[in-house]
């Protein structure tokens, strides 16, 4: 479970050649017909601090749609929950 309210990002000098930092991007969950519904809920409610609402909307855009986009912020900011969704074995990227 990734704390949103301990994530602490600091501009480091030197570090200019992250990808697009600075600049706002999506978190993008995929679909991959693999995990149930519940799960999935479960994991935007945990890593993400969606609501039940949010999570179960997400994740129904999700199946009938192909992808969502469950969090935007800096590159920098969403690496640490990429992290933690991909752990869990979802298929998320950032756009």
């Amino acid at each position: 479970m990734v704390n949103r309210s301990k994530i602490v990002t600091k501009d480091r000098p030197g570090k200019k050649n992250e990808p697009d930092s600075g600049n706002i991007k999506f978190l993008i969950l995929h679909d991959d017909d693999h995990h149930t519904f519940e799960y999935v809920i479960q994991c935007l409610m945990d890593i993400c601090g969606h609501d039940i609402v949010q999570a179960e909307q997400c994740t129904q855009i999700v199946h009938f749609k192909g992808s969502c986009d469950v969090l935007k912020g800096d590159y920098r900011e969403l690496l640490p929950y990429r992290q933690a969704m991909i752990a869990k074995e979802l298929k998320v990227t950032i756009d």
